[in-house]
């Protein structure tokens, strides 16, 4: 079989089933096993999700924050808030290189295929 996909067709010509060649089978259930990629998104969502960056106005409270931690001039409550905001960007960051990571596999499958 040379086609990666082969459909199953009753007899009114519906599709009701799909054939993969191995390759294929074997490329999608490595995808679907590799709990690092966001699986379901689109390539834009991948995209958007990759460039994301944080807010104007939460990057501008981490500086000032950032500012006055340095002077050792921050309350508690603001203190509380700088390690909420960090906690955020390791996120951000986490997901972000998710995001590209996937794109990097799915390009990868895609040169394969």
């Amino acid at each position: 079989m040379s086609e990666s996909v082969q459909y199953i067709t009753n007899t009114q010509g519906e599709k009701v089933g799909v054939l993969l060649n191995l390759e294929t089978y074997q490329q999608l259930t490595n995808l679907s096993a590799n709990t690092e990629l966001l699986i379901g998104l689109s390539l834009d969502e991948l995209q958007a999700l990759a460039e994301t960056s944080l807010s104007l106005k939460s990057q501008i409270q981490l500086d000032e924050l950032l500012m006055k931690n340095a002077e050792n001039q921050l309350s508690n409550e603001e203190s509380e808030t700088l390690d909420r905001l960090i906690s955020q960007i390791d996120q951000l960051n986490i997901l972000k290189t998710r995001a590209r990571y996937t794109l990097n596999q799915l390009q990868n499958k895609s040169r394969v295929a």
